[in-house]
């Protein structure tokens, strides 16, 4: 079991000056358009003292408050897409909502389970329905702690108590990292240097999850997991390609688990040649989910308006690992889930909608961990803008298709 928990990088507070990424320091002369990078910095700005990475054009919003979460990223300076999806409703009320504070951000810390015997969004003994579905207030309104930044590394903590749908309780420390990627990261992750004329920009999340209670986490009474999410802005022309691991189904089982909320219609999923396709427009609610048997270590998107290209890439051990399960459901297999989802937002049967947005989500195995063990696990995300044949050549070097190809997946 790996005891990397990383409190131990407070020491490096002296070493990271306070100097720049505070936004309040951006005078802003002119307004930004709804949906440009500019706009969205001066929104938030409004609401707290976030912080922003920056290198360049490349440029990353990130909030202590609203829980520890990166809310957006731009390629292309003050001027260019915000690629992450901000709610400004939810964000401009004073009040809190039952069921979850949808604030938005495009790389937050979560955990697992979301549904089953083990879930620590239900009650115990109440019924897995959305009326009852209620986001733990440490991963949806309460601050985090920063603990220190510069102008590419922020470092934040939060100390939370759960208890799960079968009564088990768990003290729990969470611990994240968050860092702009440079151009030798890019390349030593996902071996490319991009064509010049191609805007990119890059960051890594380090999160750790610490037992700091006195009992081990255990299949008897359940254990939790690191859940990542990316909340992206959805588009007509979105659609989101996995690459995942071909062969025999009784080996190593099937492509996706396809029925979170419903089984997902027919023309928005499609498999094609060891990827797997999936319309992510925030009009029909919908999830699918990967195993680690199928999995990469890879998931992407692309938006032909915008010609954005986005990939997302997170840690898989080596070894055979257990997943939890996050289907709403009592479980006859709690611990074999997926390790990597995707999500298009849409309507529920009340017609009501948090989004539209849609997600690209991966998870740390389950953490079957002793008092004063930890886990990590770390994502990276990355968008590229430029011209489509430049962003060929990257989304075929790491997704293994061409964005021509993903873009014309559901072409009529």
């Amino acid at each position: 079991m790996k005891i990397t928990f990383i409190l131990s990088a407070i020491t490096v507070i002296g070493m990271l000056a306070s100097c720049g990424g505070n936004s309040k320091q951006e005078k802003q002369s002119t307004p930004f358009e709804k949906g440009t990078f500019g706009y969205d910095l001066a929104f938030l700005s409004a609401k707290d003292s976030v912080i922003v990475l920056k290198s360049g054009d490349a440029q990353v919003i990130i909030s202590p408050k609203y829980q520890g979460k990166v809310f957006t990223s731009t390629a292309n300076g003050l001027n260019g897409n915000s690629a992450g999806w901000i709610n400004y409703k939810a964000m401009s009320s004073d009040t809190l909502v039952p069921h979850i504070n949808a604030y938005g951000g495009e790389d937050r810390m979560w955990l697992g389970p979301e549904g089953g015997q083990f879930s620590i969004f239900f009650k115990p003994g109440t019924k897995m329905v959305f009326d009852n579905w209620q986001t733990p207030s440490g991963l949806d309104s309460e601050p985090w702690q920063l603990l220190a930044h510069d102008s590419v590394t922020v470092i934040m903590h939060k100390s939370l108590n759960l208890q799960n749908y079968s009564g088990t309780r768990f003290n729990i420390e969470l611990h994240r990292q968050v860092k702009l990627i440079g151009a030798a990261d890019l390349n030593l992750e996902l071996g490319i240097s991009p064509d010049p004329t191609t805007k990119w920009v890059g960051f890594e999340s380090e999160n750790t999850l610490k037992n700091s209670g006195s009992e081990k986490w255990t299949h008897e009474n359940g254990t939790i997991n690191i859940w990542m999410l990316a909340m992206l802005t959805p588009s007509q022309s979105g659609v989101v390609a996995i690459p995942y691991i071909q062969g025999d189904d009784s080996v190593l089982g099937k492509v996706a688990t396809t029925n979170y909320f419903g089984e997902i219609p027919a023309d928005r999923i499609k498999t094609d040649n060891g990827i797997l396709y999936f319309k992510v427009d925030g009009k029909h609610r919908s999830k699918l989910g990967l195993s680690d048997k199928r999995a990469t270590t890879f998931a992407g998107s692309y938006d032909a308006n915008s010609r954005m290209l986005t990939i997302l890439q997170f840690t898989k051990p080596t070894a055979p690992s257990e997943y939890i399960n996050q289907l709403w459901e009592i479980q006859k297999e709690p611990f074999k889930g997926d390790i990597i989802n995707s999500y298009n937002d849409g309507p529920l049967t009340n017609g009501s909608q948090m989004g539209p947005f849609y997600e690209i989500e991966s998870s740390s195995p389950a953490a079957f961990l002793g008092p004063g063990e930890s886990l990590t696990h770390t994502q990276r995300i990355f968008h590229f803008v430029g011209d489509e044949t430049q962003l060929n050549l990257i989304a075929t070097k790491v997704l293994g298709v061409t964005v021509t190809q993903i873009k014309s997946a559901f072409a009529k």
